[in-house]
């Protein structure tokens, strides 16, 4: 599995209907897990971004489509980066 940190900021159009956003993160879980992934973590924040979403998906090409799907609908702008647990880095470093 690919994991992936998704930053997340509100569109005029996702600050105008804010009271549907736990029912839109809602269905992202369900595209997620339909594409064949998982969330791991939705959070909502305050400061720089309005949120973020740890979740993996089979392959990058999957992970690539399930953000694009949700940038599409337009109520979020996402800044998204692979990321990796403690051992996959090691694993990583090790090739250095």
């Amino acid at each position: 599995m690919v994991r992936y940190l998704a930053l997340i900021s509100y569109t005029d159009k996702g600050l105008g209907t804010i009271q549907d956003a736990p029912k839109r993160a809602g269905h992202f879980r369900q595209e997620v897990a339909d594409a064949g992934g998982n969330i791991i973590g939705i959070y909502w924040a305050t400061g720089a971004f309005d949120g973020c979403v740890l979740f993996e998906t089979p392959d990058a090409k999957t992970g690539a489509a399930v953000l694009l799907g949700l940038g599409k609908l337009g109520h979020v702008r996402t800044q998204s980066m692979q990321i990796f647990d403690e051992s996959e880095f090691k694993e990583i470093v090790a090739r250095c």
